[in-house]
């Protein structure tokens, strides 16, 4: 993500983004709802 790789945002770079974002959803839900998945 530091680099500025225009290649590794098609398959890669774009599935990481989604876990990343994914797992924020899931830590913003549990410390709003505590723990509520």
């Amino acid at each position: 993500m530091a680099g500025g790789h225009h290649g590794g945002y098609g398959y890669g770079g774009g599935f990481a983004l989604i876990v990343v974002l994914f797992i924020l959803l899931i830590i913003i839900g549990a410390s709003y709802g505590g723990y509520g998945y």
